[in-house]
């Protein structure tokens, strides 16, 4: 498993690659496939929960992904996205929110949609023990605020805040920083400007590493968004498999005599 210090160990020399999961068979895919973090994501929401957005996503339904994932995983490095309000508001809640994706379901660190009110906290959870990834840029649970998805950073005065707040966030030991949706510029300055490794999506080739939606990456989705790209055809595979299987069974195909199993000791039931 890629630790803290092996992170910070690749960054500028080797691209740390992290795509999400949210359940054990895609975990197990991940892991295999060889990338050096999975972070189960609280976009689990739009992907697998029916949410329009990643607000509705609760501590448990993140703890039971979280849980699910760490049980299939043997060598990445698993990361648990801590869902809306269940960090930032009280101390001793955050700390245990977060505590709980370490202890109970097996993650190795937490990420926070970081602003201003991060920062402390961020301080404290890595004081208790509590490795923590930092994320800058478009933060989704801020949809409301936003109006959308909208680019973030496309101004001085709000690139020169997201460069501010991610050296607040590595001073208070952030382990790494995601950058969303932001100027690749903006990204690559943010870059050269700390220690820690920066994960991009959305941000340019100039990031430490690269993070994608699962479900995007594989093709799942009919559509994804402008800055991920789509490796493969899961969905249209499914489809062509699940188009089988129905024909199959309404042309008395399936099951066939090796599907089944006859028991000869058994007497004629009436």
């Amino acid at each position: 498993m890629p630790t803290v210090r092996d992170l910070h160990a690749k960054a500028g020399s080797e691209p740390i690659t992290m795509l999400t999961a949210y359940d054990a068979p895609a975990a197990e895919i991940v892991d295999e496939a060889g990338a050096d973090v999975i972070l189960v994501g609280d976009s689990v929401g739009n992907t697998d929960l029916g949410y329009e957005t990643t607000l509705p996503v609760t501590v448990d339904e993140m703890a039971s992904r979280v849980g699910a994932v760490s049980r299939a995983t043997e060598d990445a490095m698993i990361v648990a996205d801590m869902p809306f309000l269940s960090y930032g508001v009280d101390e001793s809640e955050s700390t245990a929110n977060a505590g709980r994706m370490l202890k109970e379901e097996g993650a190795h660190a937490v990420k926070l949609e970081s602003g201003p009110h991060t920062v402390d906290l961020t301080e404290k959870l890595v004081q208790l023990g509590i490795p923590v990834m930092a994320h800058l840029g478009l933060t989704p649970q801020h949809v409301n605020q936003y109006g959308g998805y909208p680019r973030q950073g496309t101004t001085q005065e709000a690139a020169d805040r997201i460069l501010e707040l991610a050296r607040d966030h590595e001073d208070a030991g952030a382990f790494s920083l995601v950058l969303e949706h932001v100027p690749s510029n903006l990204a690559a300055d943010v870059t050269e400007a700390i220690d820690i490794p920066t994960i991009g999506i959305g941000a340019g080739p100039d990031c430490d590493g690269q993070v994608l939606v699962f479900n995007d990456a594989v093709g799942l989705t009919e559509w994804s968004p402008s800055f991920s790209k789509q490796f493969g055809d899961v969905r249209g595979e499914m489809m062509a498999a699940v188009e089988d299987y129905v024909s199959a069974v309404e042309d008395r195909e399936f099951p066939a005599e090796e599907h089944s199993h006859e028991e000869t000791d058994l007497e004629d039931l009436y």
